[in-house]
């Protein structure tokens, strides 16, 4: 299950990087996004695996 979750966070990095440098979407995606890594990496490193 830990390795779903470095996938999920990997592809929202990567997801985040794209939409930052190749498409101009707004603000809130991005910051979004971040939360969305920060919240996966959190629960990683807190051991409260879903």
């Amino acid at each position: 299950m830990r390795s779903l979750l470095y996938i999920i966070a990997v592809i929202l990095i990567i997801g985040w990087a794209l939409g930052f440098f190749v498409y101009s979407a707004s603000e809130l995606i991005h910051v979004l996004l971040v939360v969305a890594v920060i919240a996966i990496l959190l629960r990683l490193i807190g051991g409260k695996g879903i």
